[in-house]
């Protein structure tokens, strides 16, 4: 080689180099004074631009449909009763049936009630000169007040966890006697991380409610509670709270307002406990609601958490309902007394009830009108400031074909009732390809038109491509944010679970995880593992949505949620 020729050889490798060095300058220099979550979001978007292009995208000109302004019926929507167990069985004919709540009418720690009601029966015992006995139906008290209120299916006693929804029942209408305050004791509290809650007692002096409460309104505590349309532990923490804003009204403009600041700065409202328990196990949140008997009989919070009681008192009251027979009040009654015993009160200990007696209600009983005025403000307020934007992602592929298509459809024009008016939603459906059937646009009455029309106009053919539907709905509720930056964005994918074509989990879940977009599933006749699996991602809810109870289920999410 000539020297001329190594000369233009070094030359032309240095003036790469040089290039090189700007152009990895350039890409260096333009993260720098960027946050992580900064950069990670640029990339996000990036990625998110590049799968969506991949997609074949059509829309669709939305059809109006017919929209039924009637509200909600929650009796037409409840299944049929024989979806609730039966765990104890009448043994003769003079029997009573007795709606109990999951925590003492269930199995081994949570099967208390269904042990003592199995030796009533076998006790063989005489009301009015018969033998007498008792059968149990394990069902939340929530859902049991919805059949007793609306009329569909009345038992003749029922205890749920605590007074409030006995109140409840009887403002509805539905004569109710009090037969006990007490079968067994039980308190609810909030469990809050050790550390954390060291640090509250250092700056606050205590820990209760009101100190809680104040902590998440100054954003300094994280904490999650349940749906106060189902749980007993959510409806009490509920009323504590308002309570805690204004004791002389707890509907008032004074409590109202306390609320809406405290509840801007929660993060999570979970549809179940098991839900909840698995948010606080990633470490999302600091603290959260559940009763003692629970707390007591999990080794992974007793170590990890302290328990700091709170609202009403969760004693399991019992009561009569309707206009029950003599002879049935009397076995009520006699069961009341068996249960008393103090064989079967120490067992109630032994499966983690009975304690913290000490613990005396810091609610007076709240009437149930009260109640339910207080479950309409929270439906109101719950998202604060920052409405819901959702996009709801429909299987139409060729396995959700007849029985499955036509109750997603019926779950989504019945569940609709239950969408904020304030909220944002739109619909994709998605088979080889993804259609946008319905942009998004505020749930008033012509979008809520177009979506009935467009459920209604849903048919099912072809392969199934799962991911690329959600990454059309994270597209789309990007587009959203960048137009209105403060709504907050939620995925509901309705499928039967089994995905054959497009994107699969690992291309898009690092996107699902930066951008921590809940994505909620609804299976037919599904893969429940698979839509599990999407759902786990930002600690939201999978709902097996069988023959029986979809719409129920799918009302009540939509109810937190929405």
């Amino acid at each position: 080689m000539t020297k001329k020729s190594k000369f233009f050889l070094i030359s032309g490798f240095l003036v790469v180099l040089v290039f090189a060095l700007v152009y990895f300058g350039i890409n260096l220099t333009s993260d720098l004074g960027k946050t992580k979550t900064q950069v990670s979001s640029e990339d996000a978007a990036k990625e998110l631009s590049k799968l969506y292009s991949n997609i074949a995208v059509k829309t669709e000109t939305p059809v109006k449909g017919q929209i039924d302004l009637n509200p909600a019926d929650v009796a037409e929507s409840l299944p049929d009763i024989s979806k609730f167990p039966i765990t104890v069985e009448n043994t003769n004919d003079h029997f009573v049936e007795i709606f109990s709540s999951p925590e003492k009418g269930g199995t081994g720690v949570d099967g208390w009630l269904t042990d003592v009601a199995t030796e009533f029966n076998k006790a063989n015992i005489s009301v009015n000169g018969k033998p007498a006995s008792v059968k149990i139906r394990n069902i939340a008290s929530g859902t049991a007040a919805d059949y007793i209120k609306s009329g569909k299916y009345i038992p003749d006693a029922f205890t749920p966890s605590n007074e409030l929804w006995g109140e409840m029942v009887k403002a509805s209408g539905v004569k109710t006697e009090l037969v006990t305050k007490r079968l067994v004791g039980n308190v609810p509290g909030i469990v809050i991380a050790k550390a954390k809650y060291d640090a509250l007692v250092e700056k606050y002096g205590s820990v209760n409610v009101k100190t809680v409460t104040e902590a998440i309104a100054n954003n300094e505590f994280s904490m999650g509670y349940t749906d106060p349309f189902a749980s007993s532990t959510g409806l009490n923490f509920l009323v504590t709270a308002l309570n805690t804003f204004d004791s002389t009204n707890i509907l008032g403009d004074k409590a109202v307002q306390g609320f809406e600041k405290f509840q801007a700065n929660v993060p999570f409202i979970a549809s179940t406990t098991i839900q909840m328990r698995d948010a606080a196990k990633s470490g999302m949140l600091d603290g959260f609601v559940l009763e003692y008997q629970t707390y007591i009989n999990a080794a992974d919070l007793k170590d990890s958490y302290v328990f700091t009681p709170f609202g009403v008192r969760h004693d399991s009251p019992l009561y009569a309902l309707g206009d029950v027979p003599q002879d049935k009040l009397d076995i009520i009654k006699k069961f009341a007394e068996f249960v008393e015993q103090a064989q079967y009160q120490k067992s109630a200990k032994d499966k983690g009830f009975n304690n913290l007696d000490e613990y005396k209600s810091e609610l007076a009983v709240v009437d149930g009108n009260l109640l339910s005025s207080a479950q309409k403000i929270w439906k109101e307020k719950k998202n604060g400031s920052k409405p819901i934007s959702a996009v709801f992602v429909t299987d139409v592929s060729g396995s959700m074909a007849g029985e499955p298509l036509n109750r997603l459809k019926e779950s989504l024009l019945k569940g609709q009732k239950y969408l904020g008016k304030d909220n944002s939603i739109g619909l994709v459906s998605y088979s080889s390809d993804v259609t946008i059937n319905l942009p998004i646009g505020k749930y008033d009455t012509n979008q809520q038109s177009m979506f009935v029309g467009t459920v209604n106009n849903l048919q099912a053919s072809g392969g199934t491509a799962t991911f690329d539907g959600i990454v059309v709905a994270l597209k789309m509720l990007q587009d959203e944010i960048a137009l209105n930056p403060n709504v907050k964005p939620i995925i509901f994918v309705l499928s039967d679970g089994e995905t054959n074509e497009g994107y699969s989990l690992k291309d898009i879940k690092g996107l699902i995880e930066t951008y921590k977009i809940p994505i909620y599933t609804i299976g037919y006749n599904a893969n429940i593992k698979a839509l599990q699996s999407i759902s786990s991602i930002n600690e939201a809810a999978s709902i097996n949505a069988d023959t029986d109870d979809v719409v129920y289920k799918i009302g009540n999410l939509f109810n937190v949620q929405m």
